[in-house]
């Protein structure tokens, strides 16, 4: 059965999602329109929510294990990227970060270098530092079309001596996807620098049309072959919290997958393992919808900030629900989330969390009814212009408005 797209944000009223527990609608006051978080406003897939009824009828809340997981991720992998991995070298994981983490313990060692795109995933950060890895900061390019790789700069980094690249593609917090040009590139430096890579592949699934999705695996490539994915249904069917993904390494990863200590993979529950087979079984029809109505949001976004806030620059994303918003031309200094919850009551996520380099950028989680997006952008725009108020009061008191260079 197929939903249609335009319910499919639309189904549950501003009442209904604040009487959820998760951390989206329960992180700030009731007044704060929540847009933080990566979570989407969406009710389960039926494919999703009948796996899960049917555990609680049955009593099944016990220990998990992989069942039909990494049959089920073949076949979608198959299906959506052409990719055919070998389910029987996956590994059942709680999530992407600690199959990352493990799998880095295991092919890098303490003081290595690992590289990974700016801005960046802020747990990328923390855990390899807890780690007692090395991070090398390796920004994306920003031109009039958005984000890309610089694969000039990437060449250097791996060359200073680089162990491991840690790529998130689709990319978050930007929604760029790569191309399978340049993913040939990187490949090609990872071969000439004996380079590892690790793909963090969460948002493939919620690939828009007019892109598509190549897993780094699937190249035709030694540093392919030898690279690992961590996939999951987490975030195209809203399931983080049932905590289930997968390790899918390359032919010759292999034993660096089966390497993975086994206390990691207990740490999976059995409901995540579930409702993620049904979701990659059985779920496609509802994904594609929700790209239909994710797609509209992204369109929507792009407009209301274009009449509302033209001076934030803006590129919708290729993939995901996350759009990486540059506040800069709005002089709200290095943190303007802030500003944006203080005075606008709109939770967004602060830019710094994911790099010392993006500050005066938010992230902005459009995964919610188009009412929602919209007055998300009109809280923003009125918490500038109650700034801007602010400031010109504080001038004609006498008061010495802080200078832009402070700000910045």
């Amino acid at each position: 059965m197929t939903t249609n797209p335009d319910d499919i944000l639309t189904a549950l009223t501003t009442e209904e999602l604040r009487r959820r527990h998760s951390v989206k609608w329960r992180e700030f006051p009731p007044d704060v329109l929540p847009l933080r978080i990566a979570e989407m406003d969406t009710p389960l897939a039926e494919p999703v929510a009948e796996a899960l009824t049917s555990a609680v009828r049955r009593g099944d809340t016990g220990y998990a294990r992989a069942g039909g997981l990494p049959e089920a991720f073949a076949g979608f992998a198959a299906q959506r990227y052409g990719w055919h991995p070998d389910p029987a070298g996956a590994r059942v994981l709680p999530d992407i970060m600690s199959g990352v983490v493990e799998i880095l313990r295991i092919i890098t060692g303490p003081g290595d270098r690992v590289v990974v795109n700016t801005p960046g995933h802020p747990l990328f950060f923390t855990w390899l530092e807890h780690l007692g890895r090395q991070v090398v900061r390796n920004p994306l390019a920003a031109g009039p079309e958005g984000h890309r790789l610089d694969l000039d700069r990437l060449e250097r980094d791996f060359a200073a001596g680089a162990r491991a690249y840690l790529l998130c593609n689709p990319h978050n917090p930007t929604g760029l996807v790569l191309t399978r040009e340049e993913l040939t590139r990187v490949a090609a430096l990872a071969d000439r620098h004996d380079v590892r890579v690790v793909t963090d592949e969460v948002l493939a699934p919620l690939t828009y049309a007019g892109h598509r999705h190549v897993p780094f695996a699937s190249l035709d490539s030694p540093a392919a072959a030898r690279s690992v994915a961590f996939v999951s249904a987490s975030k195209a069917w809203n399931i983080a919290g049932l905590k289930a993904a997968l390790a899918v390494p390359g032919p010759d990863a292999r034993a660096d997958v089966a390497a993975i200590r086994e206390e990691v993979g207990e740490g999976a529950g059995l409901f995540g393992v579930l409702a993620s087979e049904a979701a990659f079984t059985h779920g496609v029809p509802w994904l594609d919808q929700l790209i239909i109505a994710l797609d509209g949001n992204r369109h929507l976004l792009a407009g209301r900030l274009a009449d509302l806030l033209p001076a934030v620059a803006h590129h919708p994303p290729q993939a995901g629900y996350a759009a990486w918003l540059d506040c800069r031309p709005l002089d709200l200094g290095d943190d303007p989330a802030q500003v944006f919850l203080q005075q606008g009551r709109v939770g967004l996520s602060a830019g710094l969390r994911f790099g010392p380099d993006s500050g005066g950028f938010v992230r902005l989680n459009f995964a919610t009814s188009p009412a929602r997006v919209g007055e998300g952008v009109e809280r923003m725009a009125a918490a500038v212009g109650q700034g801007v108020e602010r400031m010109a009061a504080a001038v004609g008191q006498g008061r010495t408005a802080p200078s832009s260079r402070a700000r910045q």
